[in-house]
């Protein structure tokens, strides 16, 4: 079950692990990353926050992009740590501590196992973060000439796509424009160009839906998506393993699909409608607020990050509970309490 040998990865945030059936188990801690470190310091409820606002989203969307979530119950992990305890006659070797499930509920999902594609799907509806960096140094984001005149958090004509490279642990996502997410799809999993330009094409149109979508539904609850990531994979045959070199052709590109977390405070700007004004930086619902801390102290962006103070901590928390309860119209508490979204 949980063994070490089932350990996958651990990413800034979850920590990944392969069930006994070749299914996932993404599980979200409460660490919480900025400029690419993860910090010492945790934001407690954060995994939970980030988990029962992706299972929404992935409910709420499904109709548009399929998605990888399979299940939720904590059961299913129980049930399958204690068959192979009484299949090896003893507990086996963990990573972490299982004994208390528990202490799980709400931040687990169990999912159907994918390729992952190497992009960050970025949509954005406003002009902000490294987007209006790149705004005043060029005129362009992500390889798309927008009018002059742009102020900063202004709304956008269009909702435009703008890729970036998925970086490896440690290292900053790099800002691509189309043809460049094309050529780094073709050559990190050897396709045709023409194969790696179907698949690019799919994933931003499907990134684009999806946005108008989530952002239709969040501005009935006075909240602006500013801008957000998606991450896609190809669905894995039933009884497929992980390839060392994953590939797609025409055929595969109708398993694409929604996977890790979507539309949450970790991977997207959260603005409120009755505050928002244009030119200059809003306050959001989401993670800015760490960064903005960050940005005051003495730092150079590297490991080991500062440790968070208790106000920096609390005022997080609270601005994430608040996505949750605006977006999803739900109780947190009572998502803390019962692992349902509802009111």
């Amino acid at each position: 079950m949980l063994t070490a040998e089932a350990f996958v990865r651990s990413g800034k945030v979850r920590d990944l692990f392969e069930l006994p059936d070749g299914r996932l188990l993404l599980i979200a801690t409460d660490r919480i990353s900025a400029f690419d470190v993860v910090l010492p310091t945790d934001i407690p409820d954060k995994g939970r926050v980030l988990t029962g606002l992706s299972r929404f989203w992935f409910s709420e969307t499904e109709s548009t992009v399929p998605n990888h979530l399979l299940e939720v119950d904590v059961a299913i992990i129980k049930d399958a740590w204690e068959a192979a305890i009484a299949e090896q006659g003893v507990a086996p070797t963990r990573p972490l501590d299982v004994d208390d499930f528990a202490s799980w509920r709400g931040r687990v999902m169990v999912c159907r196992p994918a390729d992952v594609i190497p992009i960050e799907a970025v949509v954005r509806g406003f002009l902000a973060g490294s987007g209006w960096g790149e705004y005043q140094a060029t005129g362009h984001v992500g390889g798309i000439r927008l009018p002059q005149g742009l102020q900063e958090s202004d709304r956008l004509a269009e909702p435009i796509f703008t890729p970036a490279t998925k970086a490896p642990e440690g290292e900053h996502d790099q800002n691509i424009d189309f043809d460049g997410m094309v050529r780094h799809i073709a050559e990190q999993w050897s396709l045709a160009p023409e194969v790696a330009g179907e698949l690019a094409e799919v994933v931003r149109e499907r990134s684009l839906a999806l946005y108008r979508d989530a952002a239709a539904i969040a501005a009935r609850t006075g909240i602006l998506i500013a801008d957000t990531k998606f991450e896609f994979g190809i669905a894995r045959p039933d009884g497929a393993e992980a390839a060392d070199a994953p590939s797609a052709d025409r055929a595969s590109i109708e398993r694409l699909m929604l996977i890790d977390e979507v539309l949450t405070p970790d991977s997207s700007r959260f603005w409120d409608v009755e505050t928002y004004q244009p030119g200059k930086p809003q306050g959001s619902f989401d993670k800015q607020y760490v960064r903005d801390w960050l940005l005051r102290q003495p730092w150079d962006k590297t490991a080991p990050g500062p440790v968070l103070p208790d106000d920096v901590v609390r005022g997080t928390r609270e601005r994430y509970v608040a996505a949750f309860d605006r977006i999803t119209g739900a109780s947190f508490d009572r998502y803390l309490a019962e692992d349902v979204i509802a009111r």
